[in-house]
């Protein structure tokens, strides 16, 4: 095999920090914008229309009078027998979450590359759009049981840690480093609450939805394999305020069986021949994804959130750009 063929098989299968980072310069196409009219701006670009969004806690201090008694910290007022009350301050920064799938189908494709890469790669666009405008930048990667948090950090500090984890979560778990929350390292993955119980996918959104304040902006960026009608559950409590968009990651091969025949397939662990000359295992096979379909558009309307279907064989960029444009001129934020 020649070394252009074995350099195009990695970049197909393989994530590099270095190709992520390489992304920023095509990311400056991509346009974010909030739902509802951007008021004002300072380090970010955002003043949202929620309220009580974009006001952080700084400190508590003495009441004095003309103090609303709303804002009142009872905690250090009972601590300190004297009546305090918090004090805020503006933060227009957005904050911007990924939710990104790691499992083992992830791990797949027939063209060009793998939905994993393509995810990855879907993320560090959208990513590097949203750190360039001023947003604050995190995310949760995950597998079948196990996951990696980032909290939202404004530019480089919430951006670099993110692409970092998606460089270094497709590897081997024992090749992983225990690096600090704050160095930036992939660090060991964390044991998923309730995966053993249920998906991972609904795990992990579950614990994303407890951690996204109003306000935010939230993708997912998964094939959505497993998903059920249970999950419109945390899929509510994910779009409860915010702006959703689900980024639906497939390959060709997975919408239309490939010719009748019979074909040797493994799970990473278990060998087999798929016989695609079975009608209906074909048939099976097409309402299968036509379901999951249905089923992740139906949801989108439902709550309000923007569906994109991402393909690995067509450039993301491309798909991202084309796909984001309708949302933005329903939302004015295209001029």
């Amino acid at each position: 095999m020649s070394a252009s063929n074995r350099n195009a098989i990695n970049e197909g299968t393989q994530i590099s920090l270095a190709g992520l980072i390489a992304l920023r310069q095509e990311a400056g196409r991509l346009q974010l914008a909030p739902r509802g009219k951007v008021l004002a701006t300072r380090s970010g670009g955002h003043l949202s229309r929620f309220r009580g969004r974009g006001m952080e806690f700084d400190e508590s201090r003495v009441y004095q009078p003309g103090d609303d008694p709303r804002n009142m910290d009872w905690r250090v007022t009972a601590r300190s027998a004297q009546p305090h009350v918090k004090l805020f301050r503006e933060e227009r920064e957005r904050p911007v979450w990924f939710l990104v799938d790691n499992r083992p189908g992830m791990h797949f494709g027939t063209r060009v590359a793998f939905k994993s890469v393509i995810a990855a790669q879907a993320t560090a666009l959208l990513a590097w759009a949203a750190a360039d405008k001023g947003d604050r930048v995190g995310g949760l990667v995950f597998d079948e049981s196990a996951y990696i948090e980032r909290r939202p950090a404004a530019r480089m500090r919430g951006l670099l840690p993110l692409l970092n984890v998606l460089a270094g979560f497709a590897g081997d778990p024992a090749e992983r480093s225990s690096g600090s929350e704050g160095s930036g390292l992939p660090s060991a993955p964390l044991q998923l609450p309730g995966a053993a119980r249920a998906s991972s996918l609904s795990a992990a959104a579950a614990r994303l939805a407890r951690q996204v304040r109003p306000g935010s902006m939230a993708f997912l960026v998964s094939d959505f394999s497993g998903l059920g009608e249970r999950d419109g559950a945390w899929l509510a409590r994910l779009a409860a305020g915010n702006e959703l968009v689900l980024l639906h990651v497939y390959d060709a091969l997975e919408a239309v069986a490939p010719p009748a025949g019979r074909y040797p397939v493994m799970d990473g662990t278990n060998r087999a021949l798929l016989d695609t000359a079975n009608p209906g295992l074909r048939e099976h096979w097409s309402q299968r994804v036509a379901d999951r379909v249905a089923l992740l558009e139906a949801m989108c309307r439902r709550y309000q959130a923007h569906l994109i279907g991402v393909r690995t064989d067509r450039p993301v960029g491309e798909t991202l750009s084309r796909e984001l444009r309708p949302r933005l001129a329903r939302l004015g934020g295209i001029r």
